[in-house]
C-alpha cells in the first residue's frame, strides 16, 4: 500500500519530533504528497512515537471519501497546502514548546545563535487574533501566509508551526534549529 522506504522515514522523523516534544500525545501531524492529487497523512488517533502502516491513511483530494474521517483533524491544512502550493512534498504540524511559548509574547523571533541566524534569519509570528474560529480559518489563511511570504515555516502564535518542504529531512532540520534558537533566547533571558 505504502512505499516502505516512505513510511520508514516518515515513522523515525515522527518518533524523533514526538521524543523532543515537537509533537504530543493529542497534537501533530506529518503528511507526504503521493501523487498530484493524493497524499497520506498520520490517523486522527495515532500516537506519533509509533507510525507504522496502520497509522496512516492515503487520501485523493478529488475523492472525499470515508477514509477522511479517520485521518487527522489537521487534513484540511495539509489539503489546502498541497492544492496552492506545488513545492510542498511533506508538511507538518508541530508544537514546539520554546517557539510556541515565545510565540505567545512576541511577533517576531529574531535569532541570535550562528544556525538560526544564518540559516533562518528573522522568523515573522502569525497572529489568527479569535481561536475560536481558528481551525476553520486555518486551511485558508496557511497557505496565503506562504504565498505572501517567502519562508516554509509559519510560527502560529501560542499554537504552534505549521511547515512545508520538498524535503522532509530539510523541513525537520529548520524546525529543529529554530527551536534551538529559541530555546537559547529563552535561557539567556533567565
Amino acid at each position: 500500500m505504502y512505499d516502505k522506504n516512505l513510511l520508514n522515514t516518515i515513522g523515525h522523523v515522527s518518533q524523533s519530533l514526538f521524543s523532543t516534544d515537537f509533537f504530543g500525545v493529542f497534537h501533530g501531524s506529518i503528511s507526504a504528497k503521493i501523487s498530484e492529487s493524493g497524499f497520506i497523512i498520520n490517523k486522527k488517533d495515532t500516537i506519533l512515537d509509533d507510525i507504522h502502516k496502520d497509522s496512516l491513511v492515503k487520501l485523493d483530494t478529488l475523492k472525499r471519501d470515508y477514509r477522511w474521517k479517520l485521518a487527522s483533524g489537521d487534513v484540511d491544512i495539509h489539503e489546502h497546502i498541497y492544492e496552492n502550493i506545488s513545492s510542498a512534498k511533506y508538511i507538518t504540524f508541530t508544537m514546539p514548546p520554546y517557539i510556541t511559548a515565545l510565540s505567545i509574547k512576541h511577533s517576531k523571533i529574531i535569532p541570535k545563535d550562528y544556525y538560526g541566524v544564518k540559516l533562518l534569519g528573522n522568523q515573522r509570528i502569525y497572529d489568527p487574533k479569535n481561536f475560536d474560529d481558528w481551525l476553520l480559518r486555518a486551511p485558508f489563511e496557511i497557505p496565503q501566509f506562504f504565498k505572501a511570504h517567502d519562508t516554509h515555516i509559519m510560527i502560529i502564535k501560542g499554537f504552534g508551526v505549521i511547515a512545508y518542504d520538498r524535503d522532509l529531512i530539510e523541513m525537520v532540520k529548520k524546525i529543529a534549529i529554530l527551536e534551538n534558537s529559541c530555546k537559547l533566547l529563552s535561557i539567556s533571558n533567565l
